[in-house]
């Protein structure tokens, strides 16, 4: 892909030129070989059209020889300070000066030779390149007027034939110079594109990235939670036992004093399993409650797509484990981008109810609906994760996932997962047993 050589900001029209032997391109410009050699190839043009007038001058022998090669000398040097010249390079007036110069010592030099004739295709291109607007054509008009008349001059009368020749030559240049702005605006417009899909490429590769971060963060916590923390719990709890079976005396040999030592181990590492899941928690929950997390998002959705989202607070569920606040706050974050992506809703409803033994989520949209006996099945290309990985986390906690829709009819998303049963007063062994993340070790 080529780019036209830089020029003034002033003097450039707002379409791009073609290559011209006007200003020079700026040192650093984004200029490709290819326009140079163009504008080199017109300088040549140039010089040789001018190297031939004033040759033939010289050639014929008449007595304007000497005026010939003053002027076309004149001409020459004027012509060859435009592309070095920094008032010209930077500013419209220069530039307009300049073309003002080169086309009096042309039409100086056209009034002492007919030779002369010939540079004036090259000066259209010079005019076009230069000139923005219809100023363009408007001189490429003038220049090729004197063209014809001065011809006329010289040959002493005027004929449709002496016209063509010039006509035709700015019609050729006006075509080229037009066809060749089209060409670079398209090209700019896919050097555009191709930057914009570089950077959504980018952009999603980071938040793809981003993602499998997270997942995997949250992935560990509930491994750690479930697991780890868990089974230190209960390591803590059932040697807390032992000393009450052991009595006040502490037992013999000093056992109670080495179940004491074992129980402040697992109250030790419990902690410290703690703060791992702590850490490993999803940021949106970070310093606030399922409820302020949720709430949160309804209002970022809102203000970020065509649809409203309103959050509703049925009833306070309580403080509950770090892996259920995050598996519904994953499955409050999936429904709700199936709904701006999929759904063509314009408002949707978010709840979050405690039931006693269970908490519940529903989400709750006015979108077209689809059927869900018709799901395809999920594809690395066209996604369809989404549905899948709610059901599977809601499994995960031994709840369940039901979604009610039919088309043009909305489409509701309802989990609900079961709470672990509350301590009884008479199984004082099981009674001080705390949450492994949101309570500390007793």
């Amino acid at each position: 892909m080529t780019a036209a050589p830089r020029r003034p900001e002033s003097a450039v029209p707002s379409t791009t030129p073609v290559p011209a032997p006007g200003p020079a391109p700026r040192r650093g410009s984004l200029a490709t070989p290819a326009p140079r050699v163009l504008a080199w190839c017109l300088h040549l043009l140039v010089g040789a059209l001018l190297v031939m007038a004033v040759g033939r001058a010289f050639v014929g022998g008449g007595g304007q020889a000497w005026a010939v090669g003053a002027v076309g000398a004149a001409f020459g040097a004027v012509y060859a300070v435009g592309p070095v010249l920094p008032a010209v390079r930077r500013s419209r007036r220069g530039a307009v000066v300049w073309l003002v110069g080169v086309g009096v010592l042309w039409a100086g030099l056209l009034a002492l030779t007919a030779d002369a004739m010939w540079l004036a295709f090259p000066l259209f291109f010079v005019q076009l390149h230069l000139l923005a607007g219809r100023a363009g054509p408007s001189a490429v008009a003038l220049t090729t007027g004197v063209a014809v008349c001065s011809y006329a001059a010289h040959q002493g009368r005027f004929t449709a034939a002496a016209a063509i020749g010039p006509v035709i030559g700015a019609a050729v240049a006006i075509a080229v110079v037009r066809g060749y702005q089209a060409l670079y605006r398209e090209s700019e417009q896919r050097r555009r594109l191709i930057e914009e899909l570089t950077r959504a490429r980018a952009d999603l590769a980071a938040a793809q990235h981003t993602a499998g971060v997270m997942a995997e963060r949250e992935r560990l916590a509930r491994e750690i939670h479930d697991t780890l923390a868990q089974g230190l719990s209960s390591i803590q709890l059932l040697l807390r036992a032992a000393q009450r079976s052991l009595g006040a005396d502490g037992g013999t040999d000093g056992a109670g004093r080495y179940v004491e030592q074992a129980r402040q181990a697992a109250a030790d590492n419990l902690a410290e399993a703690r703060r791992f899941v702590a850490a490993l928690a999803p940021q949106d929950l970070e310093g606030t409650t399922l409820a302020g997390a949720l709430e949160r998002l309804c209002a970022t959705t809102s203000a970020t797509s065509p649809v409203t989202v309103r959050f509703h607070l049925a009833h306070d569920p309580g403080p509950l484990s770090t892996a259920y606040e995050v598996a519904l706050l994953r499955i409050a974050q999936a429904a709700l981008g199936n709904t701006v992506r999929h759904a063509g809703a314009r408002t949707a409803a978010v709840t979050l109810s405690g039931l006693g033994d269970a908490v519940a989520l529903d989400v709750v949209d006015d979108g077209r609906g689809f059927e869900p006996a018709a799901l395809p099945a999920p594809d690395p290309d066209r996604g369809g994760f989404g549905i899948p990985a709610m059901r599977a986390r809601t499994r995960a906690l031994g709840g369940t996932l039901t979604i009610e829709s039919r088309p043009g009819a909305g489409t509701a998303v309802a989990a609900q997962l079961p709470l672990p049963p509350a301590p009884s007063p008479y199984e004082p062994a099981r009674a001080p047993e705390p949450d492994p993340v949101t309570e500390a070790p007793r």
